[in-house]
């Protein structure tokens, strides 16, 4: 394990754990235990569950009774095309293992299930659902290990492989940098998805840079030519609309989203949008 992933993993520890072993709350929360009914006293009951109002108001003992609810399906699913190898801070690839191992270590702190999945044009991976701590480390592993050039990001592949294969109902967080066709309607049904969109500043307000030769991490075709105002308006015209058309499904398909830049804390911008 490098030095950087093991930064990482203390680092992401700290922040849901806080200083003290649950000094901060989970960023989200599981369902627990659901109250369902009263019901008088029975000699053997546990006197803990007694209901003291009602017990006071009828004159005679009544205990709470609790359904008590399955933990959460908690998932990541990382798309790790080509793309997610670029970052002028750092690189979305290791902003989308930071937001997995927030997200995996909430779920074992709040005793839940955790799965993560790598995906790019098909699946590549996908960890067994697990609460313990080495679930995480093994995700970041992956994610460190992957090889992302030359591979494309496949959406429709996505959501047809995770509606197979995610049997049961998930809280599922897919990260990626969500440029392209994306579909979850079907997805959003079964699932209670987030979307956490994974941007460099620079691929939204990128600068004239002249005649330049560039490589597509994707499909690895190269280009030469010269990016000037006019062909850089016309790709910030293509990424509004690419945007304005995939926030518009989020809020259409109930799917939650937030947009994390390779400059912020993934913390902050998760737990507000998970907390509020």
């Amino acid at each position: 394990m490098s030095t950087k992933l093991k930064k990482l993993l203390l680092k992401t520890r700290k922040q849901v754990f806080g200083e003290m072993l649950g000094n901060n709350p989970s960023l989200f929360q599981g369902e627990g235990f659901e109250f369902t009914e009263l019901r008088e006293y029975i000699y053997g009951d546990d006197i803990r569950k007694i209901d003291w109002k009602t017990t006071a108001k009828l004159g005679k003992p009544f205990i709470k009774i609790y359904h008590e609810e399955r933990e959460l399906n908690v998932v990541t699913a990382v798309m790790l095309g080509g793309s997610s190898y670029f970052g002028t801070v750092r690189q979305k690839s290791e902003v989308m293992a930071e937001l997995v191992a927030l997200v995996g270590f909430s779920a074992v702190k709040n005793s839940d299930l955790f799965t993560n999945i790598i995906f790019a044009d098909k699946l590549y991976t996908m960890s067994k659902p697990n609460k313990k701590f080495f679930a995480i480390e093994d995700a970041l592993f992956k994610i460190e290990a992957f090889e992302m050039l030359g591979k494309e990001s496949n959406y429709q592949a996505l959501s047809d492989t995770l509606y197979k294969r995610l049997k049961r109902k998930s809280l599922l967080f897919i990260i990626s940098d969500f440029v392209g066709e994306v579909n979850l309607a079907l997805l959003s049904k079964k699932h209670d998805v987030v979307a956490i969109v994974v941007r460099d500043r620079f691929e939204e307000k990128p600068s004239e840079l002249g005649f330049v030769h560039l490589i597509d991490m994707e499909s690895r075709a190269s280009f030469e030519g010269v990016l000037g105002e006019s062909e850089l308006k016309d790709y910030e015209k293509a990424l509004v609309q690419n945007d304005t058309n995939l926030f518009r499904h989020f809020k259409k398909n109930g799917v939650r989203y937030v947009k994390v830049y390779t400059d912020e804390e993934p913390y902050l911008k998760l737990a507000k949008l998970l907390t509020k």
